[in-house]
Formats: structure tokens, sequence, C-alpha cells
């Protein structure tokens, strides 16, 4: 999916920014929520405890968005989700946010949500013309 974003994309999804992840709660409305995330290999990747409402809605519903946004700058990263439990997988995963953002507290309970990017959009100077 890097192939679909210029330098300055591929930057704007490295450096400390933050995003909101939306998912389709247990009633169909959308539930929105701030997290730090991480895409490698076209696969976005974010860290959180096993239970949470947003692994509720990633098991039950599957589909997932992650939009970043600073000004007029903006990119969304749209794609199937699952929730991923292997040990190293999730230390993957910790390895990652931890070289974007800090190194993130110890949580037994941890999974990584894996959306699975299928389209990209973005501001015209994030996103590769096509």
């Amino acid at each position: 999916m890097t192939d679909e974003l210029t330098d300055e994309g591929i930057a704007f999804v490295t450096d400390r920014h933050l995003a909101i992840l939306s998912t389709f709660g247990r009633t169909g409305g959308i539930h929105s929520v701030p997290v730090g995330f991480t895409l490698e290999d076209g696969v976005v990747r974010i860290i959180t405890g096993d239970g949470t409402q947003k692994v509720r809605n990633v098991e039950r519903g599957g589909h997932a968005t992650v939009a970043q946004v600073e000004g007029a700058r903006w990119v969304t990263f749209v794609g199937s989700a699952t929730i991923n439990r292997d040990p190293d997988a999730i230390a993957h995963a910790v390895a990652l946010y931890a070289g974007r953002y800090r190194q993130p507290r110890v949580n037994p309970e941890r999974v990584v949500i894996e959306i699975a990017v299928e389209s990209v959009m973005g501001s015209s100077s994030i996103r590769a013309a096509r």
C-alpha cells in the first residue's frame, strides 16, 4: 500500500500522529476511537486490550477504517479487519508501535487489530497520482 502514497504520505504515516479507528457497533452505528497505528506490507496494526469494544466490533463486523488528519493533510485506510492473538504477531506489532510512538506499557491481555488494506484515500499531497 505504500506504493499508493507519496514520499510525504509515507512520512505522514510514520511520523507520530494519532488516528481514528472506525468500526460498526453492535447496533449498527459507527464506533470511532483514537488510536496509534502502524502500516507495514499493506497491513495496518493497532495494539489494544482483548475484550475492548473495538475488538468485539472487529470480531463481529470484520471491517474497519483508520483515518489520520493534520490540517489539510489526511489519509484513510479501509479494509478487512481481524484480531490476532499470536504472541509473535503481538510482539511484532508492539515493536512497530514503539518505533513510531513509544514503548507501550505491559499488557498481558494485548491483541492486535490487523486491517488488510483494500483501499486508500487521501489528500493530493499524501496519495500518489494514479
